[in-house]
């Protein structure tokens, strides 16, 4: 038994326990005679009690091929340790935590090209377990308006997810997801950003791993009747339609050389889950630009899923599939689906080695707990521990 964390191509630049999007001071073009970017980091997720532990090693490179054309690629390599919650409740006889022991490799390419006032990108992606094979492609363009103080984007994304389920034919998952996206200069020192995705998954939505509960009443043919904890399948609704809307703003301060970002993120989808998130970095320069500390915030919080239950024992339901194919009911134990809320507090620091050589070390205090009615039980939430080392270089 092992878990499948989900790869797609927008999260290849970002590791397993990533929480924030990064904070852009004003963009400053790269001069001509350098042609080649490259960077590489080392990133740790261990959850406390060493119920899980991830090692994942990531390299970035981007080559500009001319002054309007450009390639980058990424490559990932997640080691994955461990124990997760399966889906069962502590205490019974059936297991709470399973191992899981698993590689995950995932590579991804993309070109863009420079066409007047767009900047289109064509990318694509391939991420593949011992059990799970994503495979993506998305183009995207970057239009830039009103002397470039104005830049709308815009994309289209798809995934083709193959999944191994035990005991059945291999199953199959399609993902499309839709962007647009807007952001204003309001003036030499501040930017504020909208973006609205939209995306919708068909198929397979189980993770084929997680289970739940139910009591059953067991009569022997000698003995007295006695109550047994059976498991079964979950079974989530064969599609999910879901929107994400998002605001940003971004404000440097030159007299102090820093910069403070602030998000606002909101979710809905129609698995019932509503979801709201603020997160905020502040960047401070020091010694002459030399050195660069960035404590970072961010809060989240969702409602649970419509077919979230801690135990079969609620949901009517007869014998339940052996293999659940996403008609209804559905039901679902998987901790991540229930009302939960998670905070990350961490500080990331840089240092300009040389004119082309900077390193960056990163500590991240990631924790989730349950709120409201429909919680999982405390035991499931994890609290993890995260540090990540990088080198970047400019050639």
């Amino acid at each position: 038994m092992r878990a499948r964390p989900k790869l797609s191509p927008s999260a290849l630049s970002l590791g397993p326990g990533a929480v924030l999007t990064p904070l852009l001071l004003p963009a400053v073009a790269l001069p001509a005679a350098e042609q080649f970017r490259f960077d590489t980091s080392f990133q740790t997720y261990d959850e406390s009690a060493g119920r899980m532990y991830v090692g994942s090693y990531y390299y970035r490179g981007e080559m500009f091929l001319s002054e309007d054309t450009s390639f980058r690629f990424q490559l990932l390599r997640d080691a994955i340790s461990g124990s997760t919650p399966i889906g069962a409740l502590p205490g019974g006889t059936q297991p709470f935590l399973v191992e899981i022991d698993d590689v995950r490799t995932g590579v991804l390419a993309a070109l863009s090209q420079q066409m007047g006032d767009h900047r289109v990108e064509l990318e694509v992606s391939n991420s593949q377990e011992r059990d799970y094979l994503s495979q993506g492609i998305a183009l995207s363009d970057k239009w830039e308006l009103n002397q470039k103080n104005t830049t709308l984007n815009l994309g289209l994304n798809f995934l083709n997810d193959t999944i191994v389920v035990r005991g059945t034919d291999d199953q199959n998952k399609k993902s499309y997801d839709a962007f647009l996206g807007f952001s204003q200069l309001l003036d030499k020192n501040t930017i504020l950003s909208a973006n609205l995705t939209v995306g919708y998954a068909e198929g397979f939505l189980n993770d084929q791993y997680k289970v739940i509960q139910r009591n059953e009443l067991v009569t022997p043919q000698q003995g007295q009747p006695y109550i047994s904890n059976r498991i079964y399948r979950e079974n989530r609704p064969s599609s999910r339609l879901r929107g994400i809307l998002q605001f940003q703003g971004t404000h440097y301060f030159r007299k102090t050389n820093s910069a403070l970002d602030a998000v606002l993120r909101f979710g809905e989808d129609d698995f019932g889950i509503s979801s709201q998130t603020v997160q905020v970095e502040w960047r401070q320069g020091l010694f002459k630009k030399r050195v660069e500390v960035t404590p970072f915030f961010r809060y989240y919080q969702q409602t649970a899923a419509d077919f979230f239950h801690n135990t079969l024992n609620e949901v009517d339901i007869g014998t339940p599939a052996l293999h659940p194919d996403g008609s209804g009911p559905n039901y679902s134990a998987d901790y991540r689906l229930s009302s939960m809320a998670t905070m990350s507090v961490g500080l990331k620091t840089r240092l300009r080695l040389t004119k082309n050589l900077n390193a960056s070390l990163t500590y991240e205090h990631y924790d989730m707990s349950g709120i409201g009615s429909d919680q999982a039980p405390d035991q499931a939430y994890p609290t993890a521990s995260m540090w990540t080392l990088g080198l970047n270089f400019l050639f």
